[in-house]
């Protein structure tokens, strides 16, 4: 009796264990690779994984030669000398031509134990080149003076409206999108950033063109805000930065939230009253910088607008930025946040440059060269409600 009362624990423990092993969740990508701060010389690809792994990614000329045609060079995402293991990969690739198309193979390694001497791995991953096209994307040109791009605000999470807006534009000719803000409700975690808008981007078009984030006021929200910088990362390594494409040099940012610091709902985890302040001596060597005196364009990018309610954080950006983009021949700042669209022309506000906030039901579609910068303001249904054109005086 008792042996058989062994046989059948025996049993059950064995049954449990498989069924339990069979429904362990799959090795699998769970955002596809998105391109961010794409240079001349570099780029940074980004996706994710469902479970901890080692990541690179093989880099090839788009040449006549097949992918497989030699050992193409890898670049695995690494900190002071380490591979990194996670479900969160950000890989830069370095030593790039300027004005060059290539193309790129994503690897994931599943890491299923870590000890000091004990790593185990599991299965690899990567997009499939065999069957479908590997993914493909140009560094920038530094000659290139006609450029294109997009922007949008204060999606929150509505994907279908995001798919709409972009597909109202010419997205074939598009050099990158412009994220300004508010693209979620807030971050609770990396995979709501991943179905609120990250992975739609990639579909659309991140695997091949870069979309340049302007954090909002709902991105500093949630458990998860302190993976931004991560998910979106800078030269800085902060939300505020600068790029140059170009004739256009682009001044990002960060408007911060839009209430006092001790307001109830930050649960006295606020202090962005000080970042603001730190943010503006930045903003100063930014601007006498030689790289930003030499550039033809110069347009400003904040999710929280200099202008409309008296609260807090528009009182900020107006009593702390605004000052010095006033005395930088800035061209044109770009807003969200109000969920509205408001313009106002050099003369009309406290901002000595025109000043266009983009409501949360359009896209603006902007072609610039160095003497020119125009500007559709189009609706989901692909129609033009309203231009501008903007002059720009050598």
């Amino acid at each position: 009796m008792y042996r058989n009362l062994f046989f059948i624990i025996v049993y059950l423990l064995t049954a449990s264990f498989l069924q339990a092993e069979n429904t362990e969740p799959e090795f699998i990508f769970t955002c596809q690779p998105y391109l961010q701060q794409l240079s001349d010389t570099e780029v940074t690809i980004v996706w994710g994984t469902n479970k901890n792994a080692v990541s690179w990614v093989e880099v090839a000329p788009d040449d006549s030669r097949n992918f497989y045609a030699t050992e193409r060079p890898k670049f695995f995402d690494t900190n002071f000398g380490r591979k990194k293991i996670g479900t969160l990969h950000k890989i830069r690739i370095t030593g790039l031509s300027p004005a060059t198309t290539y193309r790129y193979r994503i690897y994931s390694k599943e890491v299923t134990r870590k000890a000091h001497r004990d790593v185990r791995y599991g299965r690899i991953i990567a997009n499939n080149i065999h069957k479908g096209k590997p993914y493909m994307f140009s560094t920038l040109n530094p000659d290139k003076q006609n450029i294109h791009f997009a922007v949008v605000n204060d999606i929150h999470e509505d994907v279908k409206r995001y798919e709409n807006l972009f597909h109202a534009v010419d997205s074939a000719s598009l050099d990158f999108m412009l994220l300004n803000g508010d693209m979620v409700n807030k971050m609770d975690s990396v995979e709501q950033m991943y179905r609120g808008f990250i992975n739609t981007s990639s579909q659309l078009f991140a695997k091949s063109l870069p979309f340049y984030m302007v954090r909002g006021n709902h991105e500093t929200r949630g458990n998860c805000s302190e993976e931004y910088i991560n998910l979106f990362p800078s030269p800085t390594q902060q939300p505020y930065y600068s790029f140059t494409y170009g004739p256009i040099y682009f001044i990002v940012l960060d408007g911060g939230e839009d209430k006092p610091d001790s307001d109830i709902e930050y649960n006295d985890l606020a202090d962005f009253d000080k970042y603001r302040t730190e943010q503006v001596e930045w903003l100063k060597q930014t601007v006498n910088s030689e790289e930003y005196k030499k550039a033809a364009i110069h347009i400003a990018l904040i999710h929280v607008p200099p202008l409309g309610k008296t609260w807090h954080g528009i009182l900020e950006v107006q009593s702390k930025f605004i000052p010095v983009l006033n005395e930088a021949d800035i061209h044109l700042m770009l807003c969200g946040h109000i969920h509205r669209h408001e313009y106002y022309a050099t003369g009309e506000s406290i901002c000595k440059f025109p000043l266009l906030i983009n409501s949360n039901r359009h896209i603006l579609d902007i072609r610039s060269d160095s003497k020119k910068i125009n500007i559709n303001m189009i609706n989901e249904r692909g129609t033009v409600e309203k231009q501008f054109t903007f002059n720009i005086k050598d």
